[in-house]
């Protein structure tokens, strides 16, 4: 195997171990936010029911899609340990696979902040 395709399989393991590291701390995150929901749930304040609902649905969607982002990399990861073990390149497929995780996880990030932002917001007010 080439150095270059050595240095590329190296290069996604890296992003990998990363991204299921952050994947890990936000799916803890969430468990701590969904605790701090229902210490709100429990004050039983009318005109923050619909935003309570908001964001319990926003937490279940958060963890679907970390759920498969996880499930994705494990994936990928063992192509690339199928790879180095039979002493191949990583194909096109791969690469593009690996190109629309990194591009998912970015989304997921982001939208994640954005829904981390505005949950504490509207917790710092009621709580």
């Amino acid at each position: 195997m080439e150095a270059v395709a050595i240095k590329e399989i190296q290069s996604q393991h890296f992003e990998h171990t990363v991204w299921t590291n952050q994947l890990n701390f936000y799916a803890d995150e969430i468990k701590i936010y969904e605790h701090q929901l229902e210490g709100l749930v429990s004050k039983n304040i009318r005109e923050m029911l619909p935003r309570l609902e908001h964001f319990q649905n926003s937490f279940i969607r958060h963890k679907e899609v970390l759920d498969q982002l996880v499930r994705d990399i494990k994936v990928h990861e063992h192509e690339l340990v199928l790879a180095v073990s039979n002493d191949q390149e990583l194909s096109r497929a791969s690469h593009n696979a690996h190109e629309r995780y990194r591009d998912e996880m970015d989304t997921f990030v982001k939208l994640y902040g954005e829904l981390k932002t505005d949950f504490l917001q509207f917790w710092r007010k009621w709580h």
